[in-house]
C-alpha cells in the first residue's frame, strides 16, 4: 500500500440517516450500518484520507396522515439543507464528498451545495427509477421517487423541498443523465421526452457496463465543472444482491455490473460527490456479509478516483479507461 494519505485530497463523509421520503423505515439505519460494516476503515486501508463528519440530524419514517400525497416534505427538506451545509463546507475546501443516505431526497442537499460553489453541475443518476413523479401524478406519497422532479421544479412539486437551495430550479434538464433506468411511469416518460433528458437505459448498461460508463465520461460529463454521482441501491437486482429498499427481483443490474460502471465513473477528474442511498441494512444476509461486500467494493472503487490520489502519483487508470 502506498503511503499517500498525507498528501491525498481528503474525502469528507457525511451521514444523512433519514427515511423521511421512504415507503417505510429502514434506510435511516444505513449510515451507522455502513460504518459498522467497516466502510471508513476499508477506505483508509485503501490509502484514502477520510474526514468522517458524522451524521446530520435524521428521521425514522412514520405515517404522515396529514400529507398523504407528500409525506414528511418539511422533514426531508430539513435533512437536505443540513446535508447541504456540511457538503458546502467540504466543497469550499475542494474536498470530494461521500454521502451515506438515507433516502433519495438527500441528493437535493448535495445538488444545492454544489450549485452554490459556482461553476456548472452535472448529475449522473444511477437508479432503476427516474424519480420524476409529483404528488399530483402518484398517490403513494413517498418523496423518494419524486426527487428529480423537485430538482427541476416540475409543476406540482412541494415548495419546501423544491426550494432547498438558493435558486429554483436547482438544475436544468441538460444537467441530468439517467444511468441504468428502466422503471418509468407514463407521466415521467412524458417529462423526459418533453425536456430531452439524457440517459443510458438499463439494457445498454447491462450489455456493457464499462462501455456505458465510458460514454458518459467521453462526452456528457466533460462539460461540467462539478460532477455528482447519485447511487440508488434500488438499481440492483434484489435476488442478485439483496441490499436495497426496493425488493424488485430479476430486474436491475447485477452487483458486479454496477461496480464495473461505478469504478470508471469515479475516475472522472471533475467528480465532486457520490451519494449512496436507499440501502436497507435489514436486508441482505443475516451475518452482515452483504453489507461488508458492498463496503469493500465501494472502498476499492473510490481508491481509484483521481480526486483521492496524491497529486504526485501517476494515474494510468484514467488515461487508459477512456480508450
Amino acid at each position: 500500500m502506498r503511503d499517500a494519505a498525507a498528501t491525498a485530497r481528503p474525502l469528507v463523509v457525511i451521514g444523512a440517516p433519514s427515511s423521511a421520503g421512504s415507503y417505510a423505515p429502514g434506510q435511516e439505519k444505513a449510515p451507522a450500518a455502513l460504518r459498522e460494516a467497516g466502510l471508513v476503515e476499508l477506505m483508509r486501508r485503501e490509502g484514502i484520507q477520510v474526514d468522517d463528519r458524522g451524521d446530520v440530524p435524521g428521521f425514522r419514517w412514520r405515517a404522515d396522515r396529514a400529507h398523504p400525497r407528500a409525506m414528511h416534505a418539511d422533514v426531508a427538506a430539513r435533512v437536505a439543507r443540513a446535508t447541504a451545509d456540511e457538503a458546502g463546507s467540504a466543497f469550499a475546501r475542494q474536498s470530494p464528498v461521500l454521502v451515506l443516505g438515507g433516502d433519495c431526497t438527500v441528493e437535493l442537499g448535495i445538488v444545492a451545495a454544489a450549485v452554490e460553489t459556482g461553476g456548472s453541475v452535472g448529475l449522473v443518476y444511477i437508479d432503476l427509477d427516474t424519480d420524476l413523479n409529483t404528488p399530483a401524478s402518484t398517490t403513494d406519497g413517498a418523496l423518494d421517487w419524486m426527487g428529480v422532479a423537485h430538482m427541476l421544479g416540475i409543476e406540482g412539486t412541494v415548495p419546501a423541498l423544491a426550494e432547498v437551495g438558493h435558486r429554483k430550479p436547482l438544475l436544468k434538464p441538460g444537467q441530468i443523465l439517467y444511468f441504468g433506468h428502466d422503471n418509468v411511469t407514463p407521466p415521467e416518460r412524458g417529462i423526459i421526452d418533453a425536456l430531452g433528458i439524457a440517459g443510458i437505459p438499463l439494457g445498454a448498461v447491462r450489455a456493457d457496463p464499462e462501455q456505458a460508463a465510458r460514454r458518459v465520461l467521453d462526452g456528457w460529463a466533460r462539460r461540467f465543472t462539478h460532477l455528482l454521482i447519485h447511487l440508488d441501491a434500488d438499481v440492483l437486482d434484489y435476488l442478485d444482491f439483496p441490499l436495497a429498499e426496493n425488493t424488485r427481483r430479476n430486474r436491475g443490474l447485477r452487483f458486479d455490473e454496477l461496480m464495473a460502471a461505478l469504478r470508471l465513473l469515479l475516475l472522472a477528474p471533475n467528480w465532486a460527490a457520490l451519494t449512496v442511498c436507499e440501502v436497507n441494512p435489514d436486508h441482505g444476509e443475516e451475518d452482515g456479509s452483504t453489507l461488508r461486500t458492498f463496503c469493500a467494493a465501494l472502498a476499492q472503487a473510490l481508491a481509484r478516483s483521481r480526486r483521492l490520489r496524491a497529486p504526485e502519483l501517476p494515474d494510468p487508470a484514467f488515461s487508459t479507461s477512456l480508450r
